[in-house]
């Protein structure tokens, strides 16, 4: 018997503003035909994406994504990471 494999889906991540000072990275997310703004709060462990549309689906992987690697992004960076879902 094969396994049955999950559906993926590829975001893609820019960072447009970056502050250590103030404790936030932000930037935009998109996958597939959605695309979001998102303020990450470091400090607090706050993540906000707007607007709501698709929200609940890349929420917690995009929260996940930023917690692994907050430190190794760069305004002006593209990142991606996989989700094990289609959106």
């Amino acid at each position: 018997m094969g396994s049955k494999r999950l559906p993926e889906t590829t975001a893609y991540v820019r960072i447009t503003h970056q502050s250590w000072n103030h404790g936030k990275i932000e930037g935009e997310v998109r996958a597939n035909d959605y695309e979001w703004q998102f303020q990450w709060q470091f400090r607090k462990g706050e993540l906000v994406v707007e607007p709501s549309l698709g929200r609940a689906l890349i929420k917690d992987p995009l929260e996940r994504f930023l917690e692994r690697c907050d430190y190794q992004l760069e305004p002006g960076g593209d990142y991606s990471f996989t989700i094990r879902a289609s959106i």
